[in-house]
């Protein structure tokens, strides 16, 4: 019995918790202000890559041009 009393007080916590969340308004994201789009040049830069070598942008393109990826990780 106690455990259906304890499952029923947390199911309404997360209910209640669901629901101020998703009454919260969001802001918009506005991708454009983000960074560099598709096709648009990115200013040179110098970074040093895994290995402490360093990288500029000319060293890393290529005759066709370059694809930047930015990926966010979780584990950063």
């Amino acid at each position: 019995m106690r455990n259906i009393a304890l499952q029923v007080t947390l199911a309404s916590c997360f209910s209640i918790i669901a629901a101020l969340g998703l009454s919260a308004e969001r802001q918009r994201i506005v991708v454009a202000e983000l960074g560099p789009q598709v096709g648009e040049a990115v200013p040179d830069f110098k970074l040093t890559d895994q290995f402490g070598e360093p990288q500029t942008l000319d060293s890393v393109s290529g005759p066709n041009g370059l694809m930047l990826l930015f990926h966010r990780s979780a584990d950063w």
